[in-house]
């Protein structure tokens, strides 16, 4: 499946839900927000008659992504259900780990494949002040699994902020040294609170700087996305000398990468966004709900998907940028 642009869309990040078990400063208002009403969300079914519809155009890596993925009943039988579409060949899912360690087995029994890991600190003061959650213990557990397992592709995603968790830049890069894990650090981007608050994130540049003098030369490392490759994201990645994992760098307002964007996103209401900042896309629920056969479907899907905007415009604050939250839109 193609856009305009000759982009090749093959990966799909679908929002399960909008509730989190976590107040991220950075992320969500300390009192939380509404919750969208049950009958809002797609049901699991409909999100499997979608991806359905768009594996059978191309898709082959679904990302499941929230809110928190975890806190939606019954997440196990959405993995297994993905991972019995032909055509889907890697289930993901993104979580900030507080109920990771618990479920951990039966998701690898249903078939999961990848594992992201939210991350900002190793200390539990500062989980505390960042999250508003007294959860660093269960997190931790689950850091301990994730790199003791060998069934999955391990990533960990850190957010630095200046002032916040910068001085932690080092320390968080030093677990892809001892483990086989891939640590990532992803430029904060304008969205939600982060914007309304004024956090300032760390530019990348300065991320690969420190990560060069604590760590000595980044050797670029690559991931295979030719052939039948799964496809992957956007992140570069580097290793240095004696790491048995790598360090990754996503820096989208830096460094765009919308010329190789291969993703599309589903909406826990059913709305396919085309880009993360944008407000196109198709209300994939009214066709659901409308009487809408597969293959009408698929046709309105392939229609949405071939007018994907041709890259971001973070910097702008244009009538047709999406103002919703990242918990909002599946981030």
């Amino acid at each position: 499946m193609q856009d305009q642009f000759q982009r090749k869309i093959e990966y799909l990040r679908i929002s399960v839900t909008d509730c989190c078990n976590l107040r991220c400063r950075y992320c969500m208002p300390a009192h939380g927000v509404k919750k969208l009403r049950h009958a809002d969300i797609l049901s699991y079914e409909e999100i499997l008659r979608n991806v359905r519809a768009l594996a059978g155009m191309g898709i082959r890596k679904v990302r499941l992504t929230g809110g928190e993925p975890l806190v939606r009943r019954d997440i196990v039988h959405l993995v297994r259900g993905l991972k019995q579409i032909k055509g889907i060949e890697t289930v993901a899912i993104t979580t900030n780990g507080v109920l990771l360690g618990e479920m951990l087995d039966e998701l690898l029994d249903a078939g999961l494949d990848a594992v992201n890991l939210s991350l900002d600190t190793l200390d539990g003061g500062r989980f505390l002040s960042i999250t508003r959650r007294p959860s660093f213990g269960a997190v931790m557990e689950s850091l301990t699994r994730l790199t003791e397992e060998n069934r999955l592709d391990v990533k960990m995603n850190c957010v630095p902020i200046a002032g916040v968790n910068d001085d932690e830049i080092t320390v968080l890069a030093a677990l892809a040294r001892d483990y086989s894990v891939k640590m990532r650090f992803i430029e904060l981007m304008p969205i939600g609170c982060a914007r309304t608050e004024g956090y300032q994130g760390v530019p990348m540049d300065e991320v690969r700087a420190r990560l060069k003098a604590a760590f000595g030369a980044l050797l670029p490392v690559g991931e295979a996305t030719h052939g039948n490759a799964v496809p992957v994201g956007p992140a570069a990645y580097v290793r240095p000398a004696g790491f048995r994992g790598a360090l990754g760098f996503i820096d989208a307002m830096e460094h765009k990468f919308c010329d190789t964007c291969n993703r599309v996103r589903l909406t826990a209401e059913g709305f396919l966004k085309l880009c993360l900042y944008s407000n196109a896309g198709l209300d994939t629920r009214a066709l659901l709900r409308g009487g809408a056969t597969d293959e009408q479907l698929a046709v309105a899907i392939a229609h949405a998907v071939w007018q994907k905007p041709e890259e971001h415009y973070f910097e702008m604050d244009a009538e047709t940028r999406d103002h919703r939250a990242m918990y909002q839109v599946g981030g």
